[in-house]
């Protein structure tokens, strides 16, 4: 394993996925359920986040390719849209409603657009397109699964962690998370313009 490779991606997944923003909205959206609803949704959407994210990270840049479309290209865009993501983390609030307890939210809104949305999909083929060895891609692998498992574990504790955090603390916390997504977009934009030629 690659550690720094492994705390690049961490650090990208934890502040696009937020698994503190992720837990609080998930109990938002729970708050009158039972425990064995809320830990079956909480679980589901993980997995399906794990392998739609580990199936796009792997297999993305070869679709994209099929279709004609450079890395690069691609690093551009997504870095372009990782800074939409990043300016609507820092500019908007965030709306919830309630949703009845019967209903599956595991697919949406928890999988997609919450851990699995257009910005996550693209941060893992940059991710994954980065490594050129075995080591970085099982640290990105690695990366994914440690930054979903953290999430599940604040998705189960949610209703305790909303006690601690609060609103102000996850409106602070989301707005400092956006600027530095930010700022890896730009990093993202960087490196396609850079390499565009290449």
């Amino acid at each position: 394993m690659d550690i720094s490779v492994y705390l690049h991606a961490l650090t990208a997944l934890f502040v696009i996925i937020d698994p503190i923003g992720a837990a609080l909205i998930f109990n938002s959206l729970t708050r009158d359920s039972d425990e064995s609803y809320r830990k079956k949704m909480a679980i589901k959407a993980v997995i399906i986040s794990a392998i739609t994210l580990l199936l796009f990270g792997n297999y993305g840049e070869t679709f994209f390719a099929h279709l004609g479309i450079n890395i690069n290209s691609l690093r551009i865009s997504g870095g372009l849209l990782l800074f939409y993501t990043a300016f609507n983390m820092i500019t908007q609030s965030t709306t919830v409603s309630a949703s009845g307890k019967n209903q599956d939210i595991s697919v949406f809104p928890m999988s997609i657009p919450l851990l699995a949305g257009p910005g996550t999909l693209t941060l893992s083929i940059l991710l994954f397109s980065h490594t050129d060895n075995t080591a970085g891609t099982i640290s990105v692998y690695l990366a994914i699964l440690s930054t979903l498992m953290l999430t599940l574990v604040l998705m189960l504790l949610a209703k305790y962690l909303k006690k601690v955090i609060g609103k102000t603390g996850d409106e602070i916390l989301k707005r400092f998370l956006g600027v530095i997504l930010a700022a890896l977009a730009i990093q993202f934009i960087y490196d396609g313009i850079v390499n565009i030629g290449t």
